[in-house]
């Protein structure tokens, strides 16, 4: 009787071990919790620094026409009146191993 007893609640034992490691709410959720948990810590710390990088902007944008006039210059290619507008264009580069040829076509 002794024995059947101790099977019993062995069995128990194990039924609940099993629970606990993969049921519902068991250790393997809960990482799983921790897991999504970081991912969307880093997720709102990158959001907070686009929100500050743009709270910094709109209140340049409020304080002075100095922001203004360079994001004019810049995005639009707005310049001042009486200012003149030099733009420095690169030569293309040069094919790589070309050679001069001889006057007939030949090598």
């Amino acid at each position: 009787m002794l024995r059947l007893v101790a099977l019993i609640l062995l069995i128990l034992l194990i039924a609940l071990q099993v629970h606990l490691w993969t049921g519902r709410g068991g250790l393997r959720d809960v990482w799983r919790l921790e897991q999504r948990i970081e991912e969307q810590k880093a997720e709102n710390a990158r959001l907070k620094a686009r929100n500050d990088t743009l709270s910094a902007e709109v209140e340049d944008l409020k304080r002075g026409k100095e922001a203004i006039e360079e994001r004019a210059r810049s995005e639009l290619g707005l310049i001042r009146p009486g200012e003149t507008f030099y733009q420095v264009a690169e030569p293309p580069p040069d094919k790589q191993g070309a050679r001069p040829r001889d006057g007939d076509g030949h090598r």
